[in-house]
């Protein structure tokens, strides 16, 4: 009778697909820094160099809408740890820090709590003062922002990149056979190095890289798309436009830039070519799950601006691949993926139920709860350096209000996809601004 009903709860468990602990995967959730959506080869770049990234896509499930709900770095990645846009995590800045209480329910802490070894490598960029001693496995910079370069005790240098390859290494030749685990992989790369002016280093064996092609500037970077802003944003104190002059205000600059972002995440496709290849040589590859998206997205010279922060399709849309090993069909998914969905998935794919408290969803549910749009939040500084900007996404239109100044913008993305004309004084959208408006008071109350 024991007998009996050990194997029909067994056989329950197979069949919700709920797996057990010796079925449970490993998992590796890799982070770039700035990465827009459309730097890969495989969303039709036909610049970029990105075969790693490109095959694993290809193979797996690439998410064509995936989005952040607050483009910035450390607010966006406070949304990755907990499931949660900025208004219930509160993270708002780049030195508050998880209580002991909110670090527990990041999906790293409850993957531990539940028997995985977890390991935590590059940029962490959650607050002043990182929780190392909680990871079985740390190799991270304390600042929040590390550098490019880092010196060997022998004297020689690295580029961060490279380290981080390197802490891969380590980490699967200790934890490799000791599944199931969870590493988080934090590249810097393709983010800028700040400073007067502002860089980007690349490796030395890439410094020759696209040297031979011409990118063509977007067509937004035309003057009259930023001489269009409101004078509260076409500022010279708008943190987007004073770095884009060093970076991107004449065609050689936009050459330079461009090439050298490229450069970066080609640095960041070796890597994960890299890492699949050792997966395969410790005989794990067919048991570890890869997850792979940016932390926000980033313009490059559109509308006259450099960065991310505000809601224009270049800074909140990112690259996000899921490469299950278990599931033998690649697919391009058309639903919108957010940044807090990453956590509730992980935690999925170890058998957990995510905490209520995490906003997000699972993405590997095979009915998903459907998502038509969702609330975008920049609350950070505030104008001029960065007017603060909140709305509503959907597929097909846009709305976003700068809240500081009751400036509203309204993009009819399905004929507009580049966000060329403001539409929120035409009369012929009134009642899509009208509707628009009031969903983003519901949203606004929903995501707290």
């Amino acid at each position: 009778m024991n007998r009996l009903i050990i194997f029909s709860f067994l056989l329950a468990l197979a069949v919700t697909g709920n797996p057990t602990a010796a079925q449970r995967p490993n998992v590796i959730f890799l982070l770039t820094d700035d990465h827009r959506a459309d730097a890969l080869g495989v969303a039709g770049n036909p610049y970029i160099k990105t075969p790693h990234l490109d095959q694993m896509a290809k193979q797996g499930i690439r998410f064509k809408n995936a989005y952040v709900t607050t483009s910035i770095c450390s607010v966006s990645r406070a949304s990755i740890l907990r499931g949660q846009y900025l208004s219930r995590h509160k993270i708002d800045d780049f030195v508050k820090n998880f209580t002991p209480e909110e670090l527990s329910d990041t999906y790293p802490m409850l993957l531990k709590a539940s028997g995985y070894k977890i390991g935590f490598i590059g940029k962490y960029g959650v607050g002043n003062n990182p929780p190392a001693h909680e990871f079985d496995f740390w190799a991270c910079n304390k600042e929040g922002q590390p550098p490019y370069e880092y010196e060997r005790p022998d004297g020689s240098k690295i580029h961060h990149t490279d380290s981080l390859a390197h802490g891969i290494n380590q980490f699967l030749q200790k934890f490799g056979s000791q599944s199931p685990f969870c590493l988080s992989v934090s590249f810097k790369a393709p983010h800028e190095l700040d400073g007067n002016p502002p860089t980007y280093p690349v490796q030395e064996r890439y410094k020759d890289l696209y040297k031979d092609i011409t990118i063509p500037q977007p067509e937004t970077a035309d003057p009259s798309y930023w001489n269009a802003f409101p004078d509260f944003f076409r500022t010279d104190q708008n943190i987007g436009r004073d770095r884009w002059k060093p970076l991107l205000s004449t065609p050689e600059l936009h050459q330079q830039t461009v090439r050298d972002y490229y450069r970066l995440i080609t640095g960041v496709d070796e890597v994960v070519g890299k890492l699949r290849k050792q997966l395969e040589s410790l005989g794990i590859a067919d048991n570890t799950v890869i997850i792979f998206m940016g932390d926000n997205g980033f313009a490059l010279g559109e509308h006259g601006l450099e960065g991310k922060w505000f809601g224009f399709e270049e800074s909140i849309r990112v690259p996000m691949i899921i490469y299950d090993p278990r599931r033998k069909k690649g697919s391009v998914e058309e639903r919108i993926a957010l940044n807090i969905d990453i956590a509730p998935t992980i935690l999925n794919l170890a058998g957990l139920k995510a905490p209520r408290q995490m906003q997000g969803v699972d993405l590997l549910t095979k009915k998903p709860a459907g998502r038509n749009e969702f609330f975008y939040e920049h609350t950070f500084l505030g104008s001029p350096r960065l007017p603060k900007v909140e709305g509503v996404v959907r597929k097909d239109i846009k709305y976003m209000k700068f809240t500081e100044h009751n400036y509203e913008q309204l993009y009819d993305l399905k004929k507009d996809p580049l966000e060329k004309e403001n539409l929120a004084s035409d009369s012929r959208y009134a009642k899509q601004l009208m509707d628009l408006r009031e969903e983003y008071l519901i949203l606004k109350e929903q995501v707290k």
